[in-house]
């Protein structure tokens, strides 16, 4: 029997789009290990947390879309602040091991949150992405997962540019590159701690919402974060490029392997490539050799 060249391209596409979501949660979680060298274990939850805020707005509140979106990703960000504030910047100067930790019970703790005031029934978010077909010569692609790429891809390039020319962004690569340094020339780093902070719950708030509005939002949405954790210890913790090219990596490999050997050996495939990209590249594919491991 041939092989169906064409049903590969299909799933190779699906996995391309899906690794987009997987690259913009990832830069989320760069960012903040980029400026503070804190691993934001919660980056899965704080995603949850952004689909959720959307639902309050959108569906309970019934606020127009247009108001209802932003108003989650805003307030994702004060989320972000509030964290920094009253969480991580306490334990600036502690063990690394401390703050990791720390981060573990912050999601536990947003979980907690969610159970409480939403309940843990999975529920739908209001639709907001068109939903006509998309066809790539003869290959199907969901339109919602490609209209939540292309949102990704957008956001991703905006925020490159933000830090590649805003001032805050200046500042946040200057932390990035030497704290020391930036001190001496006048950069604030603890606001800068916090812009790293409230920039990446907004864009796991909006990976959240894009996630959510594909498959729904539940409690456990944070085992998103459990992929997303992958793709940047593939790519390398401190690597925007790393997390970029990984996102797509691991959601290929994600759909190849669900399509062809089951869903079950999504996850089983994806820990493989982590084995094999960690065995010939210990600090990932992109990422600097001074990483401090936990």
């Amino acid at each position: 029997m041939d092989f169906d060249w064409a049903y590969l391209f299909e799933i190779s596409l699906t996995g391309i789009a899906g690794g987009g979501l997987y690259a913009l949660a990832a830069l989320a979680f760069v960012l903040v290990y980029k400026a503070t060298r804190v691993v934001n274990i919660a980056i899965g939850e704080m995603l949850m947390a952004g689909g959720y805020l959307f639902f309050t707005f959108a569906a309970m509140w019934a606020l127009p879309l247009w108001l209802a979106i932003p108003a989650a990703v805003l307030a994702s960000g004060v989320l972000g602040a509030v964290i920094e504030r009253t969480v991580i910047r306490p334990l600036l100067g502690e063990p690394p091991i401390s703050v990791f930790m720390v981060t573990v019970g912050l999601g536990s703790v947003l979980v907690g949150l969610v159970e409480m005031i939403w309940s843990a029934d999975q529920r739908r978010l209001p639709d907001f992405m068109p939903s006509q077909p998309i066809m790539v010569g003869d290959a199907f692609l969901a339109p919602k997962v490609f209209w939540g790429a292309v949102v990704a891809a957008v956001f991703i390039a905006a925020v490159l540019l933000l830090f590649r020319y805003w001032r805050g962004g200046v500042a946040l690569r200057a932390t990035a590159s030497d704290q020391g340094a930036a001190y001496s020339v006048g950069i604030n780093v603890p606001r800068v701690f916090s812009l790293a902070w409230v920039a990446s719950a907004m864009l796991a708030a909006i990976s959240g919402i894009i996630v959510g509005s594909i498959g729904g939002i539940s409690s456990s949405m944070g085992v998103f974060g459990l992929s997303v954790l992958v793709v940047v210890i593939v790519g390398g913790l401190d690597s925007v490029l790393g997390a970029l090219v990984a996102g797509v990596l691991i959601g290929l490999v994600e759909a190849l392997a669900g399509a062809y050997l089951g869903g079950e050996y999504k996850l089983l495939a994806t820990f493989i490539v982590l084995v094999c990209v960690l065995m010939l590249r210990p600090y990932g594919l992109y990422g600097t050799r001074d990483i401090e491991r936990l």
